[in-house]
């Protein structure tokens, strides 16, 4: 689960993490409320699950009250990258001297947790990493070990961080590794974590994405999302027990296992294409499992052509076969689906769709020959 900026950085405050103190805010009356409590300049903070906010006209200043409500009013409302603006943070101004990057993550082919650390903070990190890979540190640490003073020290001295704020960034950084191993996280990232005038390090921003597996030990993790405004079909294909994750392409993919829709993603976008979503059926997926796939990406308007990818071990092919079928049945699919099927009971999967009298249903006989098929017929749509 992704958290939004204040919920993350309630999290980071429990454990002691230096963060700027803020109010949430749903209304231009409570940002207004919300200035005036603070003092001060105060920021006005967009809250949404995606990057990218403060070049899209979702984070701004405000001088006094009247000017908070004022930006509250402009960013309220606004479409983030799909994301629609409907809380706020409103956070007093830092002083800011200089800006980093922090963060911790699991490192699966290493078997270890991973912490990356710059001293090019505030910027696309991606883009950082790519262009100027040097300038961003990556340590792994044992899990069993933890992070001690030393690795912290090495991180911050290899970043080539601001000697003042060498001492604070330490700390920071063992407060921030806690926080990632205690509240069972997937990502704890801050950008920017900054430098202030006075020399304080603080957090400037929060990203934690938490494992929901975890959520046993923390009774109060499940509210979090009750402060989400999550997209219907999102809600949709949870309610029908599917794992479904928006993106921005056109190309809807339906698969069975999280490792072959990743696949699947990434040979798409290899010959050229976009995928429009992520949507693991699971292992023994049906054929109502599959319809009520179909008809969830019915309700993205982005979607052109559909690549169905199944490789049956649990799944049978057959069964995912009828699903198909029944799904032309009873709906009025308005796009192409190109379907791979193999392993269990792939040849009769294969006959039974042979027998269906309809161009929207293309076969293929790998996945890169279903991914070509599917981006094609996307671009001519």
């Amino acid at each position: 689960m992704d958290l939004l900026e204040y919920q993350g950085k309630s999290l980071f405050a429990r454990i002691g993490v230096p963060v700027p103190d803020g109010r949430v805010a749903a209304t231009p009356e409570e940002a207004r409320d919300a200035a005036a409590e603070l003092g001060g300049t105060v920021v006005v903070k967009a809250q949404v699950q995606v990057g990218g906010r403060g070049k899209a006209g979702g984070i701004k200043l405000a001088a006094n009250p009247e000017e908070a409500y004022a930006r509250a009013e402009e960013i309220l409302g606004m479409n983030i990258k799909g994301h629609v603006v409907k809380k706020l943070w409103i956070e007093k101004a830092s002083n800011i001297k200089a800006e980093y990057y922090a963060s911790f993550t699991l490192d699966r082919s290493a078997k270890k947790h991973l912490g990356m650390i710059s001293a090019k903070g505030g910027m696309d990190i991606e883009q950082v990493a790519a262009e100027e890979p040097e300038a961003v540190v990556k340590v792994h640490i044992d899990p069993v070990i933890g992070l001690p003073n030393w690795q912290a020290t090495e991180m911050v001295y290899r970043a080539k961080l601001d000697p003042e704020a060498a001492r604070g960034a330490i700390k920071l950084l063992k407060k921030l590794y806690q926080a990632f191993v205690e509240f069972d996280c997937d990502l704890v990232e801050v950008n920017p974590l900054i430098l202030t005038e006075e020399g304080d390090v603080v957090a400037l921003d929060s990203k934690v994405a938490l494992d929901e597996n975890g959520f046993f030990r923390h009774p109060d993790f499940p509210n979090f999302a009750m402060e989400h405004d999550i997209p219907p079909v999102e809600r949709m294909a949870k309610d029908r027990g599917l794992n479904f994750i928006k993106l921005d392409g056109d190309v809807g993919i339906i698969g069975n296992g999280a490792g072959l829709v990743m696949s699947t993603l990434d040979v798409v976008s290899l010959v050229g294409g976009k995928a429009a979503n992520f949507l693991d059926v699971g292992g023994g997926a049906g054929a109502d499992t599959i319809t009520n796939a179909l008809e969830i990406l019915m309700q993205d308007p982005q979607v052109k052509t559909v690549l169905i990818n199944i490789f049956g071990g649990i799944t049978r092919g057959d069964l995912v076969a009828q699903g198909i079928v029944e799904a032309f049945r009873r709906l009025d699919l308005p796009w192409p689906i190109v379907v791979r099927l193999d392993g269990t009971n792939a040849e009769e999967g294969r006959r039974i769709l042979g027998e269906v009298q309809s161009e929207k249903l293309i076969p293929a006989a790998t996945m890169r020959e279903a991914a070509e098929k599917a981006v094609r017929l996307a671009e001519v749509s």
